[in-house]
């Protein structure tokens, strides 16, 4: 069974918070946040506040995915806003800060992913497996909703999968990125257990359904 985490970034932002209660009521199993810095990625989106003002609607798990330069600058800030989950970038750092920042988020209580992007090899993500309860393989281009996805990540979500099981088996993966009613299978065949979905989910006539069909 997989979890399934609808996007926000495809939600109607001047009804946020009836969407995200409609979620609850369709079985999702957490809420998506995905913040954009416009330097990291060439986009903007929502930051700090949003979460803030999210946390108190829902009893759902907040996962919040950072794709920002440099994130330890606002770990703490996102998990005193209601994070349950945060996930960093591989490449937003230095390898140094990037361990730095994963040890930052566990001490804060709250669970640790490291996300990686298409052009990313799983093999760069090694030295911090033990520091993660997640790893997020991107299989579209971070940055915008909507892409196609990217079925040539497989390998690199299978190679991952088969690193855990030696290091860190409780480590979660999940897939962001052009999520479907038919990309969803070859996601899960190859290891994933939480699947991102933004505009499938929110442009499905059938909600409860489209859930029901990931989480199977």
């Amino acid at each position: 069974m997989a979890l399934i985490a609808p996007s926000i970034l495809s939600a109607d932002f001047a009804n946020l918070e009836r969407d995200i209660h409609d979620m609850e009521k369709n079985g999702a199993d957490w809420v998506h946040v995905d913040v954009m810095d416009g330097l990291f990625v060439p986009n903007i989106s929502i930051g700090i506040p949003v979460v803030a003002a999210i946390r108190p609607v829902t009893d759902l798990p907040l996962d919040v995915h950072l794709m920002i330069h440099r994130p330890i600058r606002y770990v703490e800030q996102f998990a005193k806003a209601g994070a349950d989950w945060l996930c960093i970038h591989l490449e937003a750092d230095t390898p140094e800060n990037i361990r730095l920042t994963l040890e930052k988020i566990r001490a804060l209580g709250r669970k640790a992913a490291l996300a990686l992007k298409p052009g990313t090899p799983a093999e760069a993500a090694k030295p911090y497996l033990h520091l993660c309860d997640m790893v997020l393989v991107m299989t579209v281009e971070p940055g915008f909703g909507g892409q196609k996805f990217m079925a040539d990540m497989m390998p690199k979500l299978r190679a991952l999968r088969t690193m855990l099981d030696a290091e860190n088996p409780q480590c979660l993966l999940e897939v962001d990125g052009g999520v479907d009613a038919g990309t969803q299978v070859i996601c899960k065949e190859n290891g994933a257990a939480v699947l991102v979905a933004g505009s499938a989910y929110f442009k499905s006539q059938n909600k409860p359904g489209f859930v029901k069909l990931i989480q199977a």
